[in-house]
């Protein structure tokens, strides 16, 4: 039989009620960051079926949703339940920058990754300019 001891139990209860609930998980862990011409998010989702994951992009907001399940069957005897289980979900506000149409994702070990190319018209570029006359161009 698991027997436990955690002296601070009552303080994750406390965080739970304020921050979620196994029955209504609030939190999906995200990192993101730009890596040249592409914009990067990695969400932790450990446990998650990925066939549970639903990914959509409507207008710049990027919705990902994922779902995590308890093992359910007539054998099956819970001796303890602390991992959050339920739907998460996650939104990210897009900036126009982002081309959205080839975003790319991928699930591995536990962790969504989203990969979104910076469009093309963000990038930076070199302006020409000419003199008042017209005659000789400089560039920028």
């Amino acid at each position: 039989m698991l027997m436990r001891t955690d002296p601070f139990r009552e303080i994750d209860r406390l965080a739970e009620q304020l921050l979620g609930t196994t029955s209504r998980p609030a939190v999906m862990h995200l990192d993101a960051w730009r890596d040249g011409d592409h914009f990067h998010a990695a969400f932790d989702l450990p446990g998650v079926d990925p066939d549970s994951i639903d990914c959509t992009v409507e207008r710049n907001v990027l919705t990902v949703r994922a779902q995590r399940r308890r093992p359910t069957s007539d054998t099956v005897e819970l001796v303890a339940a602390e991992r959050p289980m339920g739907t998460f979900s996650r939104q990210l506000f897009l900036g126009d920058t982002l081309d959205t149409d080839r975003l790319e994702a991928a699930y591995e070990h536990g962790v969504l990754t989203l990969r979104i190319p910076i469009a093309e018209r963000a990038k930076p570029r070199r302006v020409p300019v000419t003199a008042g006359d017209g005659r000789r161009q400089l560039t920028a």
